[in-house]
């Protein structure tokens, strides 16, 4: 396992066999857990607690060092969990057998993995290049996307994009309410009463619901719109009022995800939300669909109708916004209101973005291996919906 790896590392490794007690002598399988690549990426594949678990299960763990920074997670407290930290991150990606990350390789580390490695993160097939997805084939590697988990009840501890869709939820009625030159809740003062901002929350799925809730508990009124009907009674059940349209049939497609609305509805939506967005001194925009670009919900003339020092944060920044002038990665003001399109908000809340990612990876490596061994058993539903590249063929499982 150790052939080509640095004498640093080598070292490491051999002090690791001595020390991992806990593990079996049979079971020896290497996992890694790299820096993130991408920038403004703070977010981590491993916790302490999760490493823990791993070398428990007889795992052995190898982390780039540093790669907990962001997190505030030391080198030194992965070392504690049962970890062996090293540099030599060109030698580890060439001998290890699963790489567990946050992001979906680059083909800069695609060109140190070793043929046939196991490659975990998250990550949206749709948006893979060409190049990439041949790489993947070319050296066969076996890629699972966390995007991929099905949302059913066995899945739910490996279900990534709602433990991160929560914590983005959360922060986004935060950054608003960080820049809305007005407080939220109601106040009675002596100067006279301070009326509650109003918040409107575009798409009603685990973000939206996550900012609903933020937005109520910081005092504000809340109204919400979706395409889809099934989701009235939960954005009634936190204390919003929910935008009526005359809904499309089959606007929900298979797992709660939304589908494309149609041409007559989306103008209908237009109109009812457009009144709503007028009066609002905050929108949340949340709503995506899986494999396409963001639709559009606040166009520029939507904009121009909110009051001056209102506040849009756009969610969907990265897929293209909902906001027809979001500037993914930018915060800019037109006509007065401020438009935020961060593109990776979890990252913006690292050490609980990372506590929960890190859970959702344990809970889906540790279904997968069996016996000291990683299976790819194609006849279990997580599987398959995760499994994106396997022995040289493209599987393409996610929703």
């Amino acid at each position: 396992m150790a052939k080509g790896i640095g004498k640093e590392t080598k070292s490491a490794i051999k002090s690791a066999k001595k020390t991992k007690k806990t593990a079996t002598k049979t079971t020896k399988l290497a996992v890694f857990i790299p820096c993130e690549v991408v920038d403004g990426e703070t977010r981590v594949a491993g916790t302490p607690e999760t490493i823990k678990n791993l070398v428990q299960h007889g795992l052995a763990v190898y982390i780039e060092s540093g790669a907990g920074e962001c997190a505030s997670i030391s080198d030194q407290a992965y070392i504690q969990a049962g970890a062996v930290i090293s540099k030599d991150t060109h030698a580890l990606y060439a001998s290890v057998d699963i790489i567990l990350a946050v992001n979906p390789p680059t083909l800069s580390q695609l060109s140190s993995v070793k043929a046939g490695a196991s490659w975990i993160s998250l990550g949206d097939v749709h948006a893979y290049s060409s190049d990439l997805l041949s790489t993947l084939l070319e050296k066969k590697i076996t890629f699972f996307s966390m995007h991929g988990i099905p949302r059913i009840s066995k899945a739910q501890s490996m279900d990534a994009l709602t433990s991160q869709a929560n914590i983005a939820g959360y922060k986004a009625v935060i950054l608003a309410a960080q820049e809305l030159g007005k407080i939220f809740p109601l106040m009675m003062t002596a100067a006279g009463t301070l009326h509650p901002a109003k918040v409107v929350v575009l798409g009603a799925g685990v973000a939206g619901l996550q900012a609903i809730a933020t937005a109520k508990r910081l005092g504000a009124v809340v109204e919400a719109s979706d395409v889809r009907p099934s989701v009235k009674e939960q954005v009634e059940s936190l204390g919003a009022k929910f935008i009526e349209v005359p809904f499309d049939k089959d606007a929900e497609a298979q797992g709660g995800y939304a589908k494309g609305a149609s041409p007559e509805f989306l103008k209908r939506q237009a109109e009812e939300v457009s009144k709503r967005v007028a009066q609002a001194d905050v929108v949340i925009c949340t709503a995506l669909v899986p494999g396409k670009k963001a639709p559009t919900l606040v166009t520029e003339a939507m904009v121009q109708s909110m009051r001056s020092g209102s506040v849009i944060v756009d969610m969907a920044a990265a897929q293209g916004g909902n906001c027809a002038l979001t500037a993914p990665g930018k915060t800019v003001v037109v006509h007065g209101v401020k438009i935020i399109g961060v593109n990776n908000i979890p990252a913006t809340v690292p050490v609980h973005a990372t506590q929960v990612y890190a859970r959702n990876v344990l809970a889906f490596l540790l279904h997968l291996v069996h016996a000291g061994v990683l299976k790819v058993d194609l006849t279990d539903e997580i599987t398959a919906g995760s499994l994106v590249t396997h022995n040289g063929k493209l599987v393409r499982g996610e929703p």
